[in-house]
Formats: C-alpha cells, structure tokens, sequence
C-alpha cells in the first residue's frame, strides 16, 4: 500500500495513505459531536467524574475530538509496531508500516510460515493494544481532580484500545484472532490447508459484519468487511499458489527459445495483426537477429487505427522498457512480476542477457492446475505458445 513517508522507527519507514487524510477529521468531527454522550456514559461505567457541561462547550468538543482521533491513531501505530518488531526479533524484514482508512497495516516482505512465528506476531499487535489502554487508565487514575479533557481523552483511549485488542481478535481472517487461528490450525496440518480453513472462517465472519454494518447503518464496518473477504480470499489463493508452485522454476513452465514464434522490428503492424491470427498469439518478442529489443501484444497493435497499420511497423508500437526474469527464478516469483507490472507474459533472460524463453500467465495457470491434479513440473516443461496465452487475470 502506498503513501506519504512521514518518518521512520527502528528502521521501519512509516507511512500515510491518502485515505487517512479523510478519516482521521471524519473520526475527529464523530468524536467532537459526542463528547457530551460519550463523557456521560464513562462517568456511568468508570466513575470518572468527567464534567460533560464543561467539556461539551465552545471549541472544546472539537479540540478534544481531534486530540482523541490522534491518540486513537498513536495506538493503531504502536499495534502495529508490536506485530513487526517480534517479526524482526524473528529475522523477517518489515517494508513499511502505513495508516489508513481502516487503521494501520505492517508489509512483510514475507509471511511466516512457522506457526510459532505466525502466532507471537500476531499476538504482540492486541497485547501492545490492552497495554496501551492500561496505560491511559493510569493516567487517569492518576490525574488531577477537575482536569476534564485529560480524563476525557485518556479515558476515551483506554476504551478504544481495549476494544481495537478485543476487535481483532475476531477469528476473521486475515485479521489478527483470524492469523491465531491459522497458526493454531497450522501445528496439525499443512500450512495451505490451514490457511483456507482461516480464510473460510474469516469469510463468514466477514459476511456477518457486513449484515451488521447494512442493519446498523455502519458504513465503515461494511468496508471492513469488504476488505476482510477480499483479503482473506487473496491471501488464501497465494498461499495454495505458493505451495503449489514450490520447487518450479521459471524453466520447468516456459516456452523454450526454439519454441517461439518472435517478430522483427520491420514487421508491418498489419503482417502482425494477420499473425495474431493464424497463429492465436497476443503476444511476440521482438528480435534484431538473436537480440531481443523488445515485446510487442494485441493492445499496442489496437493503438494503431486500421487503415494504418499498412504503414507503420512494429518498432513504433512495440515495448522497449522490458521487466524480464531469470531461467532460475521461482515460479510464483514470475507470477508475482508479473502482477507488479501488469503485464501477462515476461521475456526469460540467461545472465548472458541472451533472450532462452517466454513465460506467461497462462503457462503458469495450466501448470498449476496440472500440478494440482497430481501432475509435476517435468509434464508442462517446455509447452509451447497456443491459444491459451492471452493474459488472465488471477
């Protein structure tokens, strides 16, 4: 996810989405509107002895409410300093954290797979959390009598925090209880396996929520639900691709050198577009004798209006900024290439820059649905372009 670096702490750079520009004045003005209720029923269930006359006149509401918006997003970040710095303490390396609409969210460049890993890292984010609002309690306790705003706030946060550990501990996958479960799943079967029994889990409370959300009228509880689903989903299809794809390499799935059909930069778009074709390729690397300068597809032919096409070759359409990969690379790793470039096939380039394959989105899903069926590497080495490569998306 990306954002705004605004600092870093032990050596995680920090990061805001645009998203939570809009949020955090939306959470500021919900708070500012209810200071009054909100002071009342602490009073009710703590015993603050909060004055909400007081607290609730002029500006004050306003000011408390943003004060409280921020310290509630001071929380999020320690959460989430609380998963990454046990993940490092493991030796896995954290890119960024970030806040945004839904809270904060800590990029690993990699998820562990070991379960004990799994569930201290996701344990830590809703301890630090309960530790957070036991420290506001304290500050309470501790606060002079009259001093309404400081017991507003540090009342308020103590709440919040409490409730953010609680809230995430949710079984719902790929949340914080959801990662607990996987890993609790993960001590008796295969790490794939658990992480679709999680993700099952996570769904169905993701459905839950969101029928909340729409009864009670909760907007951002019907977001989160969204992103619970889709995430749950997505970590769930990446986790059976990676263990599906263990052991592949980029030259266990691509078309060999002497298997492709290549063009040349004087090709007329036209020729091309009749080789599209007769052959069914949406794709072709370009090749000034055996040096690949380039790729060109159907979309950079499309570009070219057809009663042009006579005149203009296929160097003026095709690519020239290639992402390529290495024979040796893993399998997913061209999958997630990629996904990252959006481009659905990927020229393969030895260390000697010479051009030994093509390999595309849909070699990788017919390998995938081979091995899936009990088939191995060995039956989709070397498969040759057909049809199937136009691009698809996972």
């Amino acid at each position: 996810m990306r954002g705004i670096k605004i600092g870093s702490a032990f050596g995680i750079p920090i990061r805001l989405n645009w998203t939570f520009l809009i949020v955090l004045p939306l959470f500021a003005y919900l708070i500012g509107g209810q200071v009054g209720t909100i002071a009342e029923v602490m009073n009710e269930t703590a015993g603050l002895g909060i004055d909400a006359t007081a607290v609730a006149a002029g500006n004050t509401p306003w000011l408390l409410g943003l004060a409280a918006a921020v310290g509630l997003f001071v929380g999020v970040l320690l959460h989430e300093f609380g998963h990454s710095l046990v993940a490092m303490r493991y030796g896995y390396e954290i890119e960024s954290i970030t806040l945004w609409l839904l809270g904060g969210l800590a990029s690993f460049a990699e998820f562990p797979e070991d379960w004990k890993h799994e569930f201290w890292i996701a344990i830590a984010g809703p301890l630090v959390s309960v530790a957070v609002g036991v420290a506001c309690y304290g500050v309470v306790l501790v606060a002079p009598v009259g001093s309404d705003a400081l017991l507003f706030v540090f009342g308020y946060l103590a709440l919040l925090n409490i409730v953010l550990a609680v809230f995430n501990m949710l079984p719902a996958f790929p949340m914080d209880g959801g990662r607990v479960l996987r890993a609790l799943l993960a001590r008796s079967q295969p790490h794939a396996q658990a992480t679709q029994r999680a993700a099952a889990v996570g769904k169905v409370f993701a459905f839950l929520m969101g029928i909340i959300g729409l009864f009670t009228f909760q907007l951002l509880l019907i977001v989160l639900a969204f992103f619970v689903y889709i995430a749950a989903s997505g970590e769930a299809q990446q986790t059976t691709l990676k263990a599906a794809f263990e052991g592949v390499t980029v030259t266990d799935i691509m078309t060999r050198r002497e298997d492709l059909h290549t063009v040349t930069e004087d090709t007329s778009v036209a020729d091309l577009m009749s080789r599209m074709f007769e052959e069914r390729h949406t794709g072709y690397p370009v090749l000034d004798g055996d040096e690949l300068v380039g790729m060109v597809t159907l979309e950079d032919a499309r570009s070219v209006r057809e009663v042009e096409r006579d005149a203009y070759r296929v160097d003026d359409v095709m690519a020239t900024d290639l992402v390529a990969v290495d024979p040796g690379a893993d399998a997913l790793t061209a999958l997630q290439t990629m996904q990252e470039h959006d481009v659905g096939r990927l020229p393969v380039v030895d260390a000697a820059g010479e051009l030994v394959g093509l390999i595309s989105r849909s070699d990788l899903m017919t390998a995938f649905n081979i091995i899936q069926t009990g088939g191995t590497p060995g039956v989709v080495s070397g498969r040759r372009q057909g049809a199937g490569d136009e691009p698809r998306i996972l």
